[in-house]
């Protein structure tokens, strides 16, 4: 039936006119064109599309015709770097510019990047740029003249950040990871047994890394990395950097460095990362083709400075501007590797011979740049660069083919930091160098030198009077590894992995050695930072079976095993410089016999076989008993006066009060009766 009236609908159209299809006069159209036509309207241009690309430069130098074509050079060679510019304005007055300028970039992106790394641009002692996107001054025009008070944010207190300083028992911490990288503890170190001060499931996802002065631990995720302090460990800080792998803080904990090989692109450098360790603000990005020579930048002592080496160029930036130093960097052809003092703004670098040009070892004062030494060369192989923890020294390893002969000679060459024009020393060894080290807080420095099985230790003392003295040498040491002692003296001589843990306990002051041991293919060793306690361990990462940690004294004495499941790691949290004057630490160390006696009796506490929770549960009740002993006195004092009424006034507090009214009285008590007969 309907589809009767439908071919009887279609003929009357076709035999009839045309149909209409207007709108009846009385229509209304309520729809809107962004409804009808959205995808096609979202294409069309914006009344700002250019106007983000252009950005305004002030505190540009005014300058006449006769120097603008100079000036637009310098301007064009500055912000060519963050992209293609399409378009720039130069507006004068009275025939010179007038200060600021105009550039249009290829896209917003590019503005954008010039805007980030631009503003605050030094470009001499009187012009420094500030640089702004155009479309920022409507946001200033529309800014409402009616002050509006900040919201106060709310206090975040993460506790006392050195509060593991203020331990009675000056106990030093550190940090396990175990069972597979599944758990991480923090522990104080006692002598008896460790003390668990936080342990948490997945609290990190590969490993862990202590801030240098000890306040911070990171921990790290596949998002990102966290800083965990105080008390309790809370997080203080998190930075967002996909896929991060390596970290670096800066010696003053103000900054942190991140690397990940996943985020880096040609526009946006986000490879490396440098944050601001208290706002968690990005301070900049860098690109990195390869981090194979971690860290990639390596800062200066103070964090003022931090350095990076690229083909033929060292580039030098300061903080907090993380801009290159004097807008340059320093063009110094092959140079091969540089390290910073750990004492002073100097940086140490060496380029290998280059045709009829020695090699050269230089030393550059920074920031002026003055170059304060340089050394040089023949017949170098290789070199690498040692400073002594404190600055005071510099051990320039030679590895020299001296003509007419087949191997190689390594020579020590050992620059006198603190003496005037940095005198030379060589020392010249023609053994194969296995391991070098210098002594932390002092003059000396250890050799391993040889070919396993005749493995030879050697000790040097930098003497003042201009000489080199060798002290002492071992000879047929099972040791590939030296690890001094942070406060110097000491040191452990350590065959590590291949070796099976050979351990060699070494007193340098009179070269003895106080104990030979074996920590059975143990992979490394940590000094506490006190010098006081050593830990050697087995690492799951390197060794699948036998996986824990001992505590050794310095002298070589065995305190603890720890078998933990599948141990990976043990880092000591390390201590911030005391605040003690040199002059303040001799006079301790002057004084230190009046505190032997409490010191020997805390050792004798803690040496005690009592557990730790029944001395801790004795000292509770006796602190209860003398608090209940001042309340009951307290009440006795207080009631006296009742005593003396009830009593007639005699006073019954003291036994002699009343003598005169005592009488003597002696009772017997029949005990027992024993009768023993006695034989003829």
């Amino acid at each position: 039936m309907i589809h009767t009236e439908n071919m009887a609908a279609e003929a009357d159209f076709e035999e009839g006119d045309e149909p209409s299809f207007s709108d009846p006069e009385d229509f209304v159209d309520d729809i809107s064109d962004q409804e009808l036509l959205e995808d096609i309207l979202r294409e069309r241009p914006q009344e700002a599309d250019g106007i983000d690309s252009v950005i305004v430069v002030d505190n540009v130098p005014q300058v006449g015709p006769e120097r603008l074509e100079k000036l637009k050079n310098v301007i064009h060679k500055i912000f060519s770097k963050f992209g293609k510019i399409t378009n720039e304005y130069y507006p004068e007055f009275d025939g010179k510019t007038k200060g600021y300028i105009f550039l249009e970039y290829a896209s917003p992106a590019n503005a954008l990047e010039a805007v980030k790394n631009a503003d605050g641009y030094k470009l001499d002692k009187q012009h420094t740029f500030r640089v702004n996107v155009f479309t920022d001054f409507d946001k200033y025009i529309t800014i409402s003249d009616e002050w509006e008070t900040p919201e106060k944010q709310p206090f975040k207190d993460f506790g006392n950040v050195r509060h593991w300083l203020e331990d009675s028992d000056c106990r030093d911490q550190y940090s396990v990871i175990f069972e597979s990288g599944e758990r991480t503890g923090i522990y104080a170190n006692d002598v008896k047994e460790p003390i668990t001060i936080e342990e948490r499931a997945r609290w990190t996802e590969t490993y862990v890394r202590w801030s240098p002065k000890g306040t911070y631990l990171a921990t790290f995720h596949q998002r990102g990395i966290a800083l965990w302090g105080g008390e309790k460990f809370k997080q203080i800080q998190r930075f967002s950097h996909q896929g991060v792998q390596l970290i670096d803080f800066s010696p003053c904990e103000r900054y942190l460095v991140t690397f990940s090989p996943l985020m880096d692109t040609k526009d946006d450098p986000q490879a490396i990362i440098i944050w601001d360790v208290l706002t968690g603000q990005k301070k900049r990005g860098f690109h990195c083709e390869s981090s194979a020579h971690w860290p990639i930048f390596k800062w200066s002592q103070d964090g003022k400075f931090f350095a990076r080496m690229t083909q033929d160029t060292l580039s030098i930036y300061e903080t907090p501007s993380m801009g290159l130093l004097d807008k340059k960097s320093l063009k110094i052809t092959g140079i091969k590797d540089f390290s910073w003092s750990p004492g002073d703004n100097i940086i140490a670098f060496w380029v290998p011979e280059d045709k009829d040009i020695p090699a050269r070892v230089t030393l550059m004062q920074l920031p002026s740049r003055q170059e304060i030494r340089v050394r040089n060369l023949f017949n170098v192989v290789d070199c690498k660069l040692h400073w002594q923890k404190n600055g005071d020294y510099l051990c320039v390893k030679v590895d020299r083919t001296p003509k007419g002969t087949q191997g190689v000679v390594t020579n020590f060459e050992i620059f006198r930091m603190r003496e005037k024009q940095v005198p030379v020393d060589v020392v010249e060894m023609k053994e194969g160098i296995i391991a070098f080290a210098w002594e932390p807080n002092g003059s000396k420095f250890a050799v391993l030198h040889g070919e396993s099985p005749r493995i030879n230790v050697s000790f040097y003392h930098v003497k003042n009077n201009g000489k080199i003295e060798l002290i002492k040498m071992f000879d047929k040491q099972q040791a590939n590894s030296i690890f001094w002692s942070p406060q110097g003296q000491f040191l452990v001589l350590a065959g590590l992995r291949s070796m099976n843990g050979a351990l060699a306990f070494v007193d340098t002051s009179d070269c003895t050695m106080m104990n030979i041991a074996e920590h059975y293919m143990a992979s490394d060793v940590e000094w506490d930072p006190t010098g006081r306690y050593v830990v050697t361990s087995v690492s799951w990462w390197s060794h699948k079976v036998d996986n824990a940690f001992w505590l050794w004294t310095f002298q070589g004495r065995l305190l603890q095993k720890n078998n933990k499941d599948h141990f990976c790691q043990l880092l000591w949290r390390p201590r911030p410089p005391t605040l003690l004057a040199a002059e303040q630490i001799k006079m301790i160390k002057k004084d230190l016999k009046k505190y032997s006696k409490i010191f020997e009796q805390k050792d004798r506490l803690s040496q005690s076989k009592a557990s730790k929770e029944l001395v801790d549960k004795r000292r509770t009740m006796l602190e209860e008993y003398h608090k209940y002993r001042e309340e009951t006195q307290r009440i006795y004092r207080e009631q006296k006066p009742l005593r003396l009424e009830l009593r007639g006034g005699v006073d019954t507090d003291e036994l002699d009060s009343n003598i005169d009214d005592w009488e003597e009285e002696t009772i017997e008590f029949f005990v027992t009766e024993e009768i023993i007969p006695l034989g003829e």
